[in-house]
């Protein structure tokens, strides 16, 4: 069978929802964690601002090795007998499932310092060995430009969902337990372990893989030689540099990074301003998040047309400019001494949340083509290094931002458990919210001014795939030379394995065979 045949199977419905429903697990932990993490530890648990972020630094520490290290096994894990049984992505995800209760441990009140840091780190890894195998399985499942959009707008749509389940969620067990009971969040913790068990299983069901029956065999690079942790670990960082010698995908990191380290900043502040600046209750900072994460959802339909039809460079600029609008307008609305139960508050949750939804399916709709501008780039198809350097990198930029509010916060002189804060507390959880969110916004947009990925840029880059991988050495026309030249970042002449990338990575016993001597 042809390799450049992407899926023989069709792409049905319960294809698209099983694979989106797993963003429940992929945004909808990470939205409560950056939420409700922090207020839970300082607030409920007796940790200091300072405690908590360090919790967030050693994870991340841990975490550096982990990730890259499950992508690129996850890569060769074919070979073995329970990859040609399970799947070499989708083993990983049946052996995860019963282990997503950790969660909820993560939130069981009144412990102390270092079981909050072994449950933070044990889920970690958890989600880690999860996540990184699903990220691949859009472009294992599919080849079109159209069908790995919908993958990732069926992945969005859910992650909003389970946003908007992280904002409310709280506000009703509240309303259930009492606003002072710390018991609200490990029952939060509990119902989102059982959902990630559920869409975790619906995941393994409905996907497939490239070398399973029905899909495209894998290349025999893959099929050569199975990789052990030892093998893992040499080839751990270097095989990170080498994602980042992909042009596109280093503005892909930039545009992504904007948009969700902003996010993260905003998310981490935002309830501490409600609550210390605007005057307002737990319970009303949730209801302010869960209906910002209901506009999202909204925002996430109508950018899933924009990036089918436009440039989704074009469509993140327009949605970080509302974003920003709308931190800046609540800082504005504290400054002139509205408090958090005026209706004018929901002026900037509307801004934000517009904004925050077509932020957040961009660059995941983007990224299930990395792996199409590094296959022309190698020859080979790498899903597996690509999704465990996102994971990574999410995971580690969210760390820093929550973590980084946590210590500028100290600094400010933030006391935990206080139900007051001074004014220098409030001004700094105030520039945090609004310089922080913006800063990092206006650095995603200067790089989404390079970034050209688009559908018409992507059907010349398969094309000139095809046209490679049938043995031509030379472009099909001066355009398309210029379009693949842009997104891969090398010259022609060095595409389809003749280049140092390919040669120092055979050399490590990496890559396998070189392309071009199978040409």
């Amino acid at each position: 069978m042809p390799q450049s045949q992407a899926a023989v199977r069709p792409v049905r419905l319960r294809n698209y929802l099983a694979y989106g429903s797993n963003d429940v697990l992929g945004a909808g932990s990470m939205a409560v964690i950056s939420g409700w993490v922090l207020i839970f530890y300082t607030q409920f648990c007796g940790l200091s601002a300072a405690q908590a972020a360090t919790i967030f630094a050693v994870a991340r520490v841990l975490d550096a090795f982990a990730s890259p290290m499950i992508g690129y096994i996850s890569d060769h894990f074919g070979t073995t007998a329970l990859g040609r049984r399970f799947g070499r992505r989708r083993f990983f995800i049946l052996a995860a499932i019963p282990l997503l209760p950790s969660f909820a441990l993560m939130w069981l009140p009144g412990q102390h310092f270092w079981y909050y840091l072994v449950t933070y780190v044990l889920f970690e890894l958890v989600y880690a060995m999860e996540i990184i195998p699903f990220e691949t399985l859009a472009a294992e499942m599919a080849s079109d430009y159209r069908v790995k959009a919908k993958f990732a707008g069926s992945r969005i749509l859910f992650g909003q969902a389970a946003a908007i389940l992280a904002g409310f969620l709280p506000l009703w067990l509240i309303n259930t337990l009492g606003r002072d009971s710390a018991d609200t969040f490990f029952y939060m913790g509990l119902i989102f372990s059982g959902l990630f068990m559920v869409t975790a299983g619906l995941l393994y069901l409905f996907s497939w893989e490239r070398h399973m029956p029905g899909g495209t065999p894998l290349p025999a690079d893959h099929r050569k030689t199975a990789a052990g942790p030892v093998d893992a670990l040499k080839a751990l960082y270097r095989n990170l540099f080498s994602t980042m010698r992909i042009r596109a995908f280093r503005l892909h990191l930039g545009i992504y990074l904007g948009g969700y380290i902003s996010q993260d900043i905003f998310n981490a502040a935002f309830i501490f301003f409600v609550i210390f600046a605007m005057a307002g209750t737990t319970a009303i900072a949730s209801g302010l998040l869960g209906t910002m994460y209901i506009v999202q959802f909204v925002a996430v339909v109508i950018a899933i047309n924009m990036a089918l039809r436009a440039s989704p460079s074009t469509a993140y600029q327009m949605a970080a400019a509302s974003f920003a609008a709308g931190a800046i307008t609540l800082v504005g609305l504290w400054i002139g001494g509205i408090t958090a139960t005026s209706h004018m508050v929901w002026i900037p949750i509307v801004l934000a949340g517009l904004g925050r939804g077509a932020l957040n399916y961009i660059p995941w709709a983007t990224y299930n083509y990395m792996a199409d501008v590094d296959e022309i780039v190698t020859g080979r198809r790498r899903e597996g290094s690509f999704a465990g350097v996102m994971t990574f990198v999410r995971k580690a930029t969210q760390a820093a931002a929550v973590a980084g509010v946590g210590f500028v916060m100290q600094a400010g002189g933030f006391v935990s458990g206080a139900a007051r804060q001074s004014d220098g507390a409030i001004h700094t959880i105030a520039l945090l919210l609004g310089l922080g969110t913006v800063g990092m916004l206006v650095f995603g947009v200067a790089v989404s001014m390079r970034f050209r990925l688009s559908p018409a840029t992507h059907a010349v880059l398969m094309a000139e795939i095809e046209h490679l991988r049938s043995g031509a050495r030379t472009p099909t026309s001066p355009e398309a030379q210029a379009v693949v030249e842009d997104l891969s970042g090398w010259r022609y002449d060095q595409l389809w394995g003749r280049n140092p990338l390919v040669e120092q990575d055979t050399a490590n016993g990496d890559l396998g065979e070189p392309v071009n001597a199978r040409n």
